[in-house]
């Protein structure tokens, strides 16, 4: 005990322990995918927040545990960039300065009960309010967002129909800061007892009540994971390995095929004999192929990552280029400042162009589907809207080759299922190398997923569903509401720091008159 308190003493040995605090919910996803530990992971934290000699060094603890949960969501990165995932982890870590401060502001010292029963609102909302930030694709987009860390918990992913991954994180927090109180904070405890008995009520009326979508026929997508396939003249012979798998569907009558991202490295109009052999698998099949075009287009000016459907006659038209692009992997941003780490890393050379709205395609028999590329699984904005807009399919085409043997795989299509509550949509994960997988549309996995071993084609009976769940209808309410919080917690602040200006004695008693004369001279 008295090493640690010696360790918390000196200032760099406190940064050290916040940054491996912030790391330990990590464990909480794929690869570990300790779910459960989410639940308490941030107790330590929180803890260490708490204790803080000052609001300042509060806030440098929040910075600290946030450099230490991005980098460890983010290790993976670091063949790749280098030293660059560091300044990342430092800048996106920022973000949780202001959570940290919070911590102590509302838990520090002895702090009242009513101030532990605010806690138990306003941290969670901090949290939110973090997450929402990083949420923007320019700075790295929602990987990893706490919530995503209960994607195989069924009780979660029901609410997650409700109230989308914002709600879990939320509720994650909210147990976690009620753990803390109940740890350290004796004047608090009653509050943090109710608040855990209050999550769990309305957790339960959520998953009692919340509506399920409704089942209706079966569609049957086939998914072509051809497996690592490297050195001179990749493109080519991956395309002949898909082409060999894609054959071997014939007689199997899928409704339609998805390859994986980057699954075609040239445009097809310029290979019209790719085109020619693709219609040739459409019709020896029976069913459309998406593909997914990674390559300089003909048409216009730039490289692309485009979904499009190839049928019995050739490419349809149905092209769905990628929104929304990885940051220094297809594209630098303020390349003019930040292109140095071109020189240190494996950052994208030249920027990729991005496409200018989400686009359903019709896939025979009236089946619209919602395409998505990469990591916009991660957007929950994305498939929401396309789900909105009538898909009744989600597909995600994706690659995590350069990454093929860490957490990244099992994390990334872990998303898919998270995407699939939320919607009530059933949704298709397809990548080149592993992890291909399928989820229903409460989320729960349909069949076994195709590991980063496999070079194989499944095809996977789906049910469809029809309905819209809350989330499709509200939206982000969760985030709105917790903004709300804020505001209203930052107003009281407000107004109670105005009367202590006004009042910094506290309120006059008047003073207490003795029996033998003057309250200003007792005793005269």
């Amino acid at each position: 005990m008295k090493t640690l308190d010696r360790l918390l003493a000196s200032s760099w040995g406190r940064s050290a322990a916040a940054a491996v605090a912030g790391a330990l919910p990590v464990l909480a996803f794929p690869g570990p995918a300790l779910w459960w530990w989410a639940w308490f992971a941030l107790v330590p934290w929180i803890l260490l927040a708490r204790a803080a000699p000052s609001g300042r060094r509060a806030a440098y603890d929040g910075w600290c545990g946030g450099f230490g949960f991005m980098l460890a969501m983010h290790h993976w990165l670091l063949p790749n960039l280098h030293v660059f995932t560091f300044v990342i982890a430092a800048l996106l870590g920022a973000l949780w300065a202001p959570w940290g401060w919070l911590v102590r502001r509302l838990l520090g010292g002895t702090p009242s009960a009513g101030r532990g029963a605010a806690a138990l609102l306003v941290l969670p909302s901090g949290w939110l309010a973090a997450e929402l930030v990083r949420s923007w694709q320019g700075l790295g987009g929602p990987w990893g967002m706490l919530g995503s860390s209960q994607w195989e918990v069924a009780p979660a992913l029901r609410l997650a129909s409700v109230g989308g991954v914002w709600l879990l994180s939320f509720l994650v927090v909210a147990v976690n800061v009620a753990v803390a109180v109940l740890v350290a904070v004796r004047r608090a405890r009653v509050p943090a007892l109710a608040g855990l008995v209050a999550t769990a009520a309305a957790a339960s009326a959520a998953w009692v009540w919340s509506p399920r979508p409704d089942t209706e026929e079966r569609a049957s997508v086939a998914v072509v994971q051809p497996g690592v396939v490297a050195g001179r003249d990749s493109a080519d012979r991956r395309f002949d390995r898909e082409e060999q798998l894609t054959r071997g569907l014939a007689g199997r009558d899928p409704d339609l095929i998805v390859w994986g991202e980057s699954s075609v490295g040239f445009d097809l109009d310029d290979r019209p004999d790719l085109a020619r052999r693709l219609a040739a698998l459409s019709r020896q099949t029976g069913a459309e192929i998406l593909v997914n075009v990674d390559a300089r287009r003909s048409d216009k000016p730039g490289i692309y990552k485009s979904s499009v459907l190839v049928g019995p006659d050739g490419p349809t038209g149905d092209r769905y280029d990628k929104m929304r692009l990885v940051p220094f992997g297809e594209y630098v941003p303020a390349r003019s400042l930040l292109g140095w780490a071109t020189s240190v890393g494996e950052a994208a050379g030249e920027d990729r162009r991005r496409g200018t709205e989400q686009v359903l395609m019709d896939v025979g028999d009236g089946l619209r589907i919602g395409p998505m590329v990469c990591f916009e699984s991660a957007f929950p904005d994305m498939s929401r809207q396309l789900v909105a807009d009538g898909a009744q399919v989600l597909v995600a085409q994706s690659s995590t080759s350069t990454f093929q043997h860490t957490w990244a795989p099992e994390q990334h299509a872990s998303l898919a299922a998270l995407r699939a509550a939320e919607t009530g949509r059933p949704m298709v994960h397809s990548t080149l190398t592993g992890v291909s997988a399928v989820y229903g549309a409460n989320g729960k996995r349909i069949g076994s997923w195709l590991g980063t071993d496999a070079s194989t084609a499944r095809v996977y009976e789906i049910p469809l569903t029809r309905g819209s769940t809350p989330y499709v209808r509200l939206g982000d309410w969760t985030v709105y509401a917790a903004l709300v919080i804020l505001a209203a917690w930052g107003a009281g602040e407000g107004v109670r720091t105005v009367r202590v200006r006004r009042n910094p004695r506290g309120p006059r008693v008047p003073p207490v008159r003795t029996g033998r004369g003057s309250p200003a001279r007792p005793g005269h």
